[in-house]
């Protein structure tokens, strides 16, 4: 009785870390893949932030010179 005691809390353990590894697993793949993802939008962002002042700015001279 003891042995099957002692042998479920081992296997009940080793489920654990299994399980812990493999969110480890899916936590690293999740990171490596949204971090290139982040510095895609943020570079998106920016170029977008240029394109709108080149537009206000030919907005700004254009109302200027009338």
């Amino acid at each position: 009785m003891a042995e099957e005691i002692k042998s479920s809390g081992r296997a009940g353990d080793v489920v654990k870390g299994d399980f812990s590894t493999i969110l480890v697993g899916v936590g690293t793949i999740l990171d490596s893949a949204l971090t290139p993802l982040g510095k895609l939008v943020a570079e998106t962002l920016d170029s977008l932030a240029g394109v709108a002042k080149q537009i206000l700015d030919g907005v700004n001279t254009t109302l200027g010179n009338k």
